[in-house]
């Protein structure tokens, strides 16, 4: 027996319910990329930070703030106290900005650039030692803060 199969008898009513349907999602996923798009990496706070050098992991506590329009803050070694921070920048979710480290009776000016991914960044930090420049990979998380 041959079963009989018809069209719906709107078809042109299910056809704009799918297409309303479709509309709408496009919509939302273009407001939603849009919205992505026009968002800032937050950088204030202070980030507990993690980097190697020599086979040795090393550990150093960096502060943003916002002073005004301004981005400032310091770096707390586990020697070397509220070292300031210079020339903060904030381009999109990249951070930038420099600082001196004062070790044993020596000062190593390091550069910073941070790509920040909500509470956790990665980047790398530069400095000139005897001439050469030396790069290393740091990470940091964001210290949450109690409420």
């Amino acid at each position: 027996m041959a079963a009989c199969v018809r069209p719906l008898p709107f078809p042109h009513f299910s056809e704009a319910i799918v297409k309303a349907i479709l509309s709408m999602a496009l919509v939302l996923g273009l407001c939603g990329l849009a919205g992505a798009q026009g968002d800032k990496a937050n950088p204030v706070g202070t980030w507990k930070c993690e980097y190697e050098i020599g086979g040795m992991k090393r550990t150093v506590d960096l502060t943003i703030k916002k002073d005004g329009d301004k981005l400032v803050g310091t770096m707390n070694w586990p020697d070397q106290k509220d070292a300031k921070l210079k020339d903060v920048k904030l381009k999109d979710d990249t951070l930038t900005f420099s600082a001196v480290r004062k070790f044993m009776d020596n000062e190593f000016p390091l550069d910073f650039t941070l790509k920040i991914d909500g509470d956790k960044f990665k980047g790398k930090s530069a400095s000139k030692f005897g001439g050469k420049k030396q790069e290393w990979d740091i990470n940091g998380k964001r210290e949450k803060k109690d409420k």
